[in-house]
């Protein structure tokens, strides 16, 4: 579209310049206005084509919502007294969908990594996430409707905005569209003083109404704890403060050995500002979080070899400049090793985290990682990168993976005074040399008296930045002063000496850097069930949940094709055998037609739908049909298989192709619509 407006723009000067001259060349005119007009029916049909897509997107998100409420996988909290923005329930396939999905995260990462799962309260202190800054920092930027008075958060507002201008094509001027592309882009990035600007600037209203300045809202919810009201506590925004201040414990109960990762899935709250687009942007939900601790010298992973000729596709800094989103698919090995992911361990974990993705049934063609820009980065973060799915909202962040350095640590030891630092054992002792106080004892103790053995073992116990200063200080002045908890002492260049010196160390101490991938799995469930919607082709009213028999809430469907045979023991023998593999199943037994039958289980996204008719009640064959729900074919097997066979395919052992090949062929004709 940019192009285009380029050429129209180019052509119309062109025309104006040839005309601003007497006895103009009218041919030369009459060409380009063919050009021009050609340029015009392009950039209309490119308008045409958006809004069609656009009225697609609405028709699919009107789908899917219909379908989830209606077979009751989410719905709106407190439905009955008109719901609750940014609240939902999820209902029984909804609630095996999300535990379904817990356990496939805690498979391929607290067990195959060898985690050390913790589950801590959502309440917290206020203390706690004071020293964390989220009291002082953890805010969104909102504008107020000042006709309305309702609130809205004014990046979105802004990038609607913007959507709307870049829709319009009001201006054909490349410069112009440019910008509204820049603005779109780095909306969530601005701070306050760029926000006000970009919204004078594009004249954003809300719902046409104007907007008040931008202002800071904090996101947590606040309560007390205790009768008194004294003792103030939030309800978390996320769950890794919980294990920062567990740090202690975890290391201990790690044999005191890094790296080592602890976990935790739980429920966080934001007091969002206007929650909307369903589940993407709720009040309440969970997440899955992880905290790598490792040496911050040393950000090697001892598995990196196993990913290193991993692809993905990347959004680095370098292409989002200018507003473009220029993406490149590259190996994780390439991308650590130009220094564009920061470390082998956050490389890691991206990998595995596109994985674990997949495996859940997330299209790997809508699929990226985009790196923050330098203006949205925490400023103790190192390098972070959001796993990013595309849905009909557009680019989501649904994982982010952060390195935060030793940030959160640090700020907890300095808050509570408590040992978060971790100890290495060194193969071969190594020599450093280190600033070291050398007090002379006998003219402090003597001018000092009982303040002196306070004096002396603060000096010991001091870092090296004090240290220098003092040194700075006693080299320029001739005198320090050192800070006690009894008060300041002043001590001469004759009564101290710092001096460099060379030690013999054989055990170091850090405080551990933070690799985090943190999972907002209801995210993660919204792209998958956008993913999995589709119609069948003979009937668009006919929509199926193509969920991956991994996380399907319900993996058998069972089902009798008439209610005159004697299908009840065939059943209690398939439920037993599926209740022993561990697989949910759901009985369908009414009266409605086997066609109706499959298309209902389809609906929730069963993936095999085990089906009893005359046969299966003859002693002699004892043979069921399974049905594969995509391909809709069927094979006929002995009654003792037929589970069996859904447990392989399930774990992943068997392929329903290679069932399919080896098992006979059961004809059937769906003719129900």
């Amino acid at each position: 579209m940019q192009e285009l407006l380029a050429q129209d723009t180019e052509i119309r000067a062109k025309i104006t310049s040839i005309k601003a001259v007497a006895n103009f060349d009218k041919a030369e005119v009459e060409v380009l206005a063919a050009q021009l007009k050609k340029v015009k029916e392009a950039i209309a049909a490119l308008n045409e084509a958006d809004g069609a897509e656009r009225k697609q997107i609405a028709k699919f998100r009107a789908e899917l919502d219909d379908l989830l409420q209606r077979r009751f996988f989410v719905v709106p909290s407190n439905e009955i007294y008109g719901g609750t923005a940014g609240l939902y329930d999820y209902g029984p396939p909804g609630c095996a969908l999300m535990s379904n999905l817990q356990s496939v995260w805690r498979s391929h990462f607290v067990l195959t990594e060898a985690m050390l799962e913790v589950s801590c309260t959502s309440m917290t202190p206020e203390v706690v996430l004071k020293a964390s800054g989220h009291v002082d920092r953890f805010t969104d930027y909102m504008v107020q409707d000042t006709v309305t008075n309702e609130y809205h958060r004014a990046d979105k507002l802004l990038e609607e905005r913007c959507e709307q201008l870049a829709a319009e094509d009001t201006k054909a001027d490349p410069a112009w569209t440019d910008a509204i592309a820049i603005a779109a882009a780095k909306a969530g990035s601005m701070n306050k003083e760029e926000l006000e600007a970009a919204i004078k600037q594009f004249g954003v209203t809300a719902e046409g109404h104007p907007v008040s300045d931008v202002t800071t809202f904090n996101l947590m919810f606040k309560t007390s704890i205790g009768p008194t009201g004294k003792s103030v506590g939030y309800l978390r925004p996320e769950t890794a403060q919980g294990i920062f201040v567990n740090f202690r414990r975890l290391y201990e109960y790690n044999n005191r050995r890094l790296p080592f990762a602890a976990a935790q899935i739980g429920l966080a709250y934001r007091n969002e500002i206007a929650p909307r687009a369903g589940l993407l942007r709720v009040r309440e939900f969970p997440l899955a979080e992880i905290e790598h601790f490792v040496n911050p010298s040393d950000k090697s992973h001892v598995s990196f070899a196993s990913v290193r000729d991993y692809e993905l596709v990347l959004l680095s800094q370098a292409g989002q400049e200018d507003g473009r989103n220029t993406t490149r698919t590259v190996t994780v090995g390439a991308a650590v090793a130009e220094g564009v992911i920061d470390n082998e361990t956050l490389g890691y974990f991206m990998a595995r985290t596109h994985m674990f993705l997949r495996a859940v049934g997330i299209d790997g063609e809508r699929l990226r990682f985009r790196q923050h820009m330098k203006t949205e980065m925490a400023h103790y973060a190192k390098d972070c990168w959001d796993a990013e799915i595309k849905t009909s909202y557009g680019w989501i962040e649904c994982v982010g993976h952060a390195d935060r350095s030793a940030y959160d640590l640090k700020v907890h030891s300095d808050c509570s005074k408590a040992n978060l630092s971790a100890n290495e054992t060194l193969e071969k002792p190594i020599v450093v040399k280190k600033l070291t106080a050398v007090p002379n004892r006998g003219a402090l103790g003597k001018r000092l008296g009982g303040q002196a053995p306070v004096l002396f073992a603060a000096l010991a116990a001091m870092e090296e930045a004090p240290l220098k200063a003092i040194a700075d200080e006693l080299a320029t002045a001739g005198q320090a002063t050192v800070a006690l908890e009894a008060g300041a002492v002043t001590v001469t260049k004759d009564e101290l000496t710092v001096a460099e010196r060379e030690q013999k160390v054989s055990t170091v101490s850090y405080l551990p850097s933070v690799i985090e991938p943190s999972f907002g799995l209801g995210r993660i469930i919204y792209s998958m069930l956008e993913h999995a919607m589709y119609a069948r082709p003979d009937d668009e009213q006919r929509k199926v949940l193509r969920l991956t028999p991994l996380v399907a809430p319900v993996k058998i469907g069972l089902y009798n094709v008439t209610s005159s045979i004697a299908y009840q023991p065939v059943f209690a023998a398939i439920k037993a055998a599926a209740i022993r593999a561990g697989l949910t199943y759901n009985e369908d037994t009414s009266k409605a037609s086997i066609g109706r039958k499959y298309s209902r289980g389809d609906e929730i996204g069963i993936p095999f739908a085990v089906t009893v008719d005359p046969e299966s009640c003859d002693p002699a064959k004892a043979v069921v049909t399974i049905r594969e729900r995509d391909s809709m074919t069927q094979i006929q097997v002995k009654i003792p298989e037929a589970v069996e066979i859904v447990r392989g395919i399930v774990s992943g052992d068997l392929t329903w192709e290679a069932a399919y090949e080896k098992y006979p062929k059961f004809n059937f004709v769906d003719n129900d619509k």
